[in-house]
This record gives C-alpha cells, structure tokens and sequence, in this order.
C-alpha cells in the first residue's frame, strides 16, 4: 500500500479515536474488565510463593558464580598469594 494512503488511514483512526467522549471510553473499559478472568486468592498466593523461591534460587545461583568467578580472577592475576 501506498505510504501516503497509510498516512490518511492512520491520521483518520486517530481522529475517530479522539472523538470518543470520556464517558463511552469508561463504559469500553469496564466492559473490557468485566471480560478478565482474575486469579483467585489461592492462585495469587502460590504464584507469589512461586517468585520467592525462585528470587531465592537465582540469588544462591548469582552468589556462588560471583564467588567462583572472584576466585579464578584471583588466581589468574595471581593477587592471592
């Protein structure tokens, strides 16, 4: 398609969106809510627990590749006599 029509057609879109009053765009949103299946407190519970112990896991992993890694630098600029 022709750069100029896309242009007009994106030009034109952003005019019809603008014209929205803000009173359907909220009744569009809370449509739109309305549609989202939201987690239970269970659910929310274990996916929480879930990010802990895997921020635990990636900070034992990080700690111990920082410790090997000072280490080998060490030996190789042969500081720790």
């Amino acid at each position: 398609m022709h750069a100029a029509k896309m242009g007009r057609r994106t030009a034109k879109a952003a005019n019809e969106m603008a014209k929205v009053s803000p009173f359907k765009f909220l009744q569009e949103v809370r449509s739109e809510v309305q549609k989202v299946t939201w987690p239970t407190r269970r659910e929310t519970a274990i996916t929480t627990g879930m990010v802990f112990v895997m921020v635990a896991i990636a900070s034992v992993f990080f700690l111990v590749a920082d410790q090997i890694i000072r280490l080998f630098i060490t030996f190789v600029l042969g500081l720790g006599s």
